[in-house]
């Protein structure tokens, strides 16, 4: 079973369109390296933007 991990203690980064720091998820475990944005609505208004 793996190993208990606190929030803190997960890897951070920082949303390239709203500025704010999110932390690692699950969901995200095989592709951290390709995330840029915190949410589904940051994505959304970085495409609409830049497109």
């Amino acid at each position: 079973m793996a190993k208990m991990r606190k929030k803190g203690d997960l890897p951070q980064k920082t949303c390239e369109t709203c500025g704010k720091p999110f932390a690692w998820r699950k969901k995200w475990a095989k592709v951290w390296d390709d995330v840029k944005y915190c949410s589904g609505r940051c994505r959304n208004e970085r495409k609409r933007i830049s497109g």
